[in-house]
């Protein structure tokens, strides 16, 4: 990519030249933008320690030589290799919080933050008083719970070593080490005997045919995050098998499945799934209470290997 420096003198040149090139180059847009223009506004603003609602005018200003230099080289990373914004800046942000993120975790993406923004009225009976974040990655949903329940302990739990080496570093920029702290475990493998009044999961959930056909962007994010099995289900049947053991009597599972959501349906056709819906988009999030795990954990058992 050779870019007009000389040219390109102000915020606003940058924002516009990034989003024709965007647009021309047919970049995918899913990683908390949907758009050129503010796929191109996040990249630009976010690279030079700038707020997302500064005021228009402040895009008319010029830049030194050195911020000419970081943003040619950001911009080649997002059109040549597909680096998503988040990883090209090490910040996403989620419900409203910035968190650290790198490669070695998802980028912070899921439907559930408006759950968890209003506390997950009308499921929620009352404040839990533990919470797990099974399949955290970089701990944005239990951090961002630990947030809306201040009083609630959180536990994040993850397979990976690396995710929670994040997951750790998010805790000490919330500075919440005092009620949330990691497990390192394979489903509920690293919690045996503990219980929760709320179970919120957005584990690895994509199917091999989606997968397959991934933009370039998804395959910067680690794999383990994102495939799981033909049906996407492998996890989840095993979450679904082990959940009523690990929820308290008024509790709730709640988890993320996205388009393999028609695979829950096929698979567990006797249950009675609530489908949540939200007004910012997204789909495939489930929601089961205690006693439902409880009812069906002989069905989920039996065809957690299927």
């Amino acid at each position: 990519m050779t870019a007009p420096i000389t040219r390109l003198r102000t915020l606003r040149d940058y924002i516009r030249w990034a989003v024709s090139r965007f647009q021309s180059e047919q970049l995918f847009f899913g990683h908390g933008t949907d758009n050129a223009w503010d796929e191109a506004r996040q990249l630009v603003l976010g690279a030079l320690h700038l707020p997302w609602e500064m005021a228009d005018a402040y895009l008319d200003c010029r830049l030194e030589d050195d911020e000419h230099v970081l943003l040619h080289a950001l911009l080649q990373r997002r059109i040549e290799e597909r680096v998503p914004v988040a990883y090209l800046l090490g910040e996403a942000w989620f419900c409203g919080l910035p968190f650290w993120v790198d490669e070695r975790v998802l980028v912070p993406r899921s439907p559930i933050a408006e759950l968890i923004e209003r506390q997950f009225a009308p499921w929620l009976p009352a404040a839990p008083a533990r919470i797990l974040d099974l399949c955290s990655g970089s701990g944005c949903i239990g951090i961002a719970c630990a947030y809306e329940f201040p009083e609630a302990e959180v536990v994040l739990s993850d397979l990976s070593f690396d995710a929670l080496e994040v997951a750790n570093r998010n805790i000490e920029r919330h500075g919440l080490e005092d009620r949330v702290y990691c497990v390192q475990g394979d489903t509920f493998g690293g919690l045996p005997g503990q219980r929760f009044d709320l179970i919120v999961s957005n584990p690895p959930y994509v199917d091999a045919e989606d997968f397959a056909d991934m933009p370039a962007e998804y395959r910067h994010e680690p794999e383990i995050g994102l495939a799981c099995g033909e049906d996407g289900l492998d996890l989840v049947r095993r979450m679904l098998a082990e959940a009523a053991d690990h929820l308290t009597d008024h509790g709730l599972l709640i988890v993320e499945v996205g388009n393999s959501q028609v695979h829950v349906q096929e698979l567990y056709p006797e249950v009675d799934f609530t489908w949540l819906e939200f007004e910012r988009g997204g789909h495939g999030v489930f929601l089961l209470a205690a006693s439902q795990c409880r009812e069906h954990q002989a069905l989920f058992r039996s065809r957690c290997s299927v």
